[in-house]
């Protein structure tokens, strides 16, 4: 109940006012049916303005921290994530990752349509970064389709790091279907998995306009806090080892 009153009356309209938002490509989405909305992740607005657009409820995988404030606000924090459609996950190591993806699966199951951001974190500068395999490897577990969804101008209305949201116009385009049933089976073969994830990547890449970088967007930021530290982090730039391999934002 509270996911629609946010979305049709509480928030909705308000986000609707500052963001203008516009879609193309609506029936691409599924009437009925599960589906994994592929995303690119520009702010954290991205999770609200896709749901505001798109008539089904959408579930997101969301990080952990989002759910285990404390005090008040805290407890205000986390209600209202679960409220607008999220569902916490933790993705500090990867039996954590295998979790994610255990919950991901589930909700496919109950025939769900599931937001994931295969970047697995917001873009950093506005680049599209290379996409984390575990949103291939639940499309071939599961045969759910993959839906391409280019987010742009969520980080004019909702600039990272600042407070509030300003005017702005954001645009949604959602790309056809990717089915990738001709890889049935195939789920865990680490080489079918990064085509899959690469062919979803070129789609955002194609419907967003984005400058594609060949990096993990986590060991990119990762990279920057050690530089501004004086750790000499510039090796976390081209590694991905301790960044477990999924895809929730």
């Amino acid at each position: 109940m509270w996911y629609w009153l946010f979305k049709y009356i509480l928030l909705g309209p308000l986000l609707a006012a500052i963001g203008r938002p516009k879609v193309e490509g609506l029936e691409n989405i599924p009437d009925s049916g599960a589906a994994i909305l592929a995303s690119n992740h520009l702010a954290v607005m991205d999770s609200f303005y896709l749901p505001l657009v798109v008539r089904r409820r959408i579930t997101f995988l969301a990080k952990s921290e989002y759910f285990t404030g404390t005090g008040v606000k805290g407890r205000f924090l986390a209600w209202f994530y679960t409220a607008v459609g999220q569902v916490p996950i933790d993705r500090t190591n990867a039996d954590a990752a295998q979790d994610a993806l255990d919950t991901a699966a589930r909700i496919i199951g109950e025939g769900k349509l599931l937001g994931m951001y295969p970047e697995g974190t917001r873009s950093p500068d506005g680049r599209l970064y290379k996409g984390k395999t575990g949103l291939a490897r639940l499309a071939l577990q599961t045969g759910a389709p993959v839906v391409p969804v280019a987010m742009i101008g969520t980080d004019v209305v909702n600039p990272p790091g600042k407070r509030g949201l300003r005017p702005g116009r954001v645009q949604v385009k959602i790309g056809k279907p990717m089915d990738f049933s001709r890889f049935e089976g195939m789920a865990g073969n680490r080489f079918i998995e990064r085509a899959v994830i690469d062919e979803v990547m070129y789609e955002l890449m194609r419907l967003s306009g984005q400058e594609y970088v060949d990096l993990y967007a986590a060991d990119v930021k990762k990279a920057a806090l050690e530089a501004a530290d004086g750790t000499g982090g510039g090796k976390a730039a081209t590694s991905s080892a301790r960044i477990p391999d999924t895809a929730a934002g």
